[in-house]
């Protein structure tokens, strides 16, 4: 008995060192910005493609722009967007650029702590130091709105921040982009916006059990969205054999209309809504090039 009661005890113990020890470990890198002048135009269309209006604004709630609140319901419980206004106690206005870049790109608040990967920093590690510049700059423009984040309801363990830092250990490995030789410019766009900003293998990519997406399975389509939507294989195969072109991909990218007179429905229809449509035509043609590749037949 005195046994299995020590036994007990150093196990709760060594628990709690370990959860010590994942407290206090120190996540992410000090960005190292060059001075850079941001443009809030650019930064304004970059917000767009990323998805940060759809995302961070309660349209249905009658919140205001990027002042959060948005709900996102998952297996692991629901995440609610934060507020991204020019508020400095509720929103970013106390933050620096430097805080800013280390938080959209590496996915770490400003005391240290890591985001859920419902925040797709993964992909959002291919901006460029302009990048950041550009979208700190349009930021700032936010009205401010007064309005405190919603508290994250996840399950446990997935309550349990720190925790993260070890998902992060096993999952994540961000990287700037790099384009690719011997693709054209416009090829290389598409990569960038699809693979970046546009994060489509957020929800075009099955995950695993913890919530990883499967590489090998990249925009293969998903089963398990959140708010129990699919989403379709957007390969290139897949794709070509349903008979897409660069300019019907493009359509419909613009105004939700697909080939067959129908409309894309559920979250798709929001992202055109709120993203895709308003992308400049270069950049929707880059995106329907990258995704068929036009180096295979009947791609054009």
């Amino acid at each position: 008995m005195k046994r299995a009661i020590f036994t007990a005890a150093a196990a709760f113990v060594l628990l709690g060192a370990g959860a010590a020890g994942l407290t206090a470990w120190p996540i992410g890198e000090k960005p190292a910005l060059a001075e850079l002048e941001g443009n809030a135009d650019r930064g304004a269309y970059l917000a767009r493609m990323s998805g940060c209006i759809a995302c961070h604004t309660n349209a249905e709630g009658g919140g205001a722009p990027l002042a959060g609140g948005l709900a996102l319901k998952t297996d692991f419980g629901t995440f609610y967007s934060p507020n991204l206004t020019t508020d400095e106690n509720y929103g970013i206005g106390s933050w620096t650029p430097e805080i800013f870049a280390k938080a959209i790109r590496q996915g770490v608040s400003p005391d240290g702590t890591p985001y859920y990967p419902a925040f797709p920093y993964p992909f959002y590690s291919k901006f460029s130091d302009q990048d950041i510049a550009d979208l700190w700059a349009a930021f700032q423009t936010v009205p401010a709105v007064a309005e405190p984040s919603k508290p994250q309801e996840m399950q446990f363990p997935f309550s349990y921040r720190p925790g993260l830092k070890l998902w992060r250990a096993m999952f994540l490995g961000p990287e700037p982009f790099k384009p690719e030789k011997g693709k054209s410019e416009q090829w290389n766009r598409g990569k960038f916006i699809v693979e970046g900003p546009a994060h489509c293998g957020a929800c075009h990519t099955p995950r695993n059990a913890l919530g990883a997406r499967q590489a090998e399975l990249k925009l293969h389509g998903a089963d398990s969205l959140p708010d129990g939507g699919k989403s379709p294989p957007i390969t290139a195969d897949e794709l070509l054999d349903k008979g897409w072109t660069v300019n019907s991909l493009k359509y419909a990218l613009k105004t939700g209309i697909l080939p067959d007179g129908d409309a894309f429905g559920g979250s798709m229809g929001e992202v055109v809504r709120d993203g895709t449509s308003f992308l400049a035509d270069e950049d929707l043609t880059a995106i329907a090039t990258y995704l068929l590749d036009p180096d295979k037949p009947d791609a054009n």
